[in-house]
């Protein structure tokens, strides 16, 4: 095992930070600094396949499927955070995009570091949240080798699910199973095997964009505007308001005004102004075409 893990690239020493120890505060930030700017480049090199993995997810969406993350320690942390954000920024059900960790909801907060190295558990979670055919299930793992995730992409396929793979080592256990292999080769880390580094800034950036393209693919973005944001507290009912202002060109107290009759649905406010309607014809119009303002605006 532990041969296997020398093998591993995230694993390597990074010779330009062997004296890290020894540097004063500004150099060890910069060091950080500079490995970082590497990560954006590696992620570049794998848009073809977070494009694949993309268009599976939407084909899961459009014929009633679910996203599902399967992770352990910061990879798992890393798909509980993305999930837990679709639903107030595109308005979606917390059933639609779900993150599983090994170790469960006690994982988010203290390491349970033996969890990880049981496949069985990955099969059971799997089997728990009631993983089918129509879904879409990503495992993320730093190393590409993660039991309790290749365990949990296993039982995914024999499911029928389809599967895609999140890791920074190439030609890994886990991207042999997937139907999707991202791999984002972003080099050794500057403290030797901490991957919650540049590898975890990596998995975060690809699972940005797995939702949030999917998102846009689904109809959940007018323009570049987060129309589906849900108006839960001050700060994103003064957002409602913005997006209608920036989508409509009104004024900030007709905005406020129909922001109000629109109860904090800025699809429904903006229909509303642009075509000249109620709040009533305008959910209408939004439930004819399932909630795409886009098809709901230039329907006649």
């Amino acid at each position: 095992m532990t041969e296997k893990l020398n093998e591993l690239l995230t694993e390597w020493r990074n010779p330009d930070t062997e004296n890290l120890d020894a540097l004063p505060t500004s150099e060890i930030v910069k060091k950080l600094n500079e490995e970082d700017k590497k990560v954006a480049l590696a992620v570049e090199q794998e848009l073809e396949s977070v494009t694949k993995a993309v268009d599976l997810i939407v084909e899961s969406f459009e014929n009633g499927g679910r996203l599902f993350y399967f992770g352990a320690g910061t990879s798992g942390r890393l798909g509980m955070l993305d999930a837990a954000e679709c639903p107030p920024t595109f308005g979606t059900e917390p059933s639609l995009v779900q993150g599983v960790i090994a170790g469960g909801m006690s994982a988010l907060v203290e390491a349970i570091e033996g969890a990880e190295d049981e496949p069985e558990l990955g099969r059971e979670d799997v089997e728990k949240v009631g993983v089918c055919a129509r879904d879409v299930v990503v495992g993320i793992a730093a190393s590409g080798r993660t039991p309790y995730v290749l365990g949990a992409l296993e039982e995914a396929r024999k499911r029928g699910a389809k599967t895609v793979a999140l890791s920074c080592n190439p030609g890994s256990a886990l991207g042999a199973l997937v139907d999707v292999d991202i791999a984002p080769v972003v080099g050794p880390e500057v403290v030797t095997g901490s991957t919650r580094l540049k590898a975890g800034t990596a998995q975060k950036m690809v699972l940005n964009m797995l939702t949030t393209a999917s998102m846009v693919r689904m109809g959940k973005v007018y323009g570049n505007l987060m129309v589906n944001v849900q108006a839960t507290n001050g700060k994103l009912e003064e957002r409602v308001k913005k997006i209608i202002v920036d989508a409509t060109d009104c004024t900030y107290a007709e905005a406020t005004e129909l922001a109000e009759q629109a109860q904090g649905d800025a699809r429904v406010g903006i229909l509303m102004k642009l075509k000249g309607i109620s709040a009533e014809e305008a959910c209408k119009q939004l439930d004819q075409v399932g909630g795409r303002i886009r098809e709901a605006l230039e329907k006649k």
